[in-house]
């Protein structure tokens, strides 16, 4: 099993707050603001796996990517 090495927001996004809901702790849309990846988002990767690709499966508008690390 891959882990997560970045997630980052295209353009695009409609500030709808799914991702925050889902994982605050990665996630944080300031009202009538983008969404944007909190500073200390990473910490959160590992623990936080399956909820990250969860925001990303729900995102109304398909701007959260992410980026896996390679398993050896």
């Amino acid at each position: 099993m891959s882990g997560i090495s970045k997630v980052w927001i295209e353009q695009g996004c409609i500030s709808c707050q799914v991702c925050q809901d889902i994982a605050p702790q990665v996630f944080l849309v300031e009202s009538g603001e983008d969404c944007v990846i909190r500073a200390d988002a990473a910490q959160h990767f590992s623990a936080l796996r399956e909820d990250i690709e969860q925001a990303a499966d729900d995102c109304p508008v398909e701007v959260i990517k992410i980026e896996a690390n390679e398993s050896p």
